[in-house]
């Protein structure tokens, strides 16, 4: 399963801009809505694309690696 550090990299870079950043301006920035924003923060196991992925990573300035966290699956444990 993949976990995505999407709450992180937004609470860090809102710490180092000094500034509150709202879904509205990740969409507007990357394109992705903020329906699919708001999945890929806070639902589990949420699968999303590979253009998703990119423009996440160029917006919070990051790797894929550093997006996303591979996890095992619930269902394996």
């Amino acid at each position: 399963m993949i976990k995505y550090n999407f709450k992180s990299l937004l609470a860090d870079k809102e710490f180092r801009e000094d500034r509150k950043i709202k879904y509205e301006e990740i969409s507007e920035a990357t394109g992705i809505s903020r329906q699919t924003l708001s999945k890929i923060a806070g639902v589990r196991g949420y699968k999303t694309n590979t253009e998703n992925i990119e423009k996440l990573c160029v917006f919070f300035n990051c790797t894929p690696d550093q997006l996303m966290t591979i996890l095992p699956d619930p269902a394996e444990k």
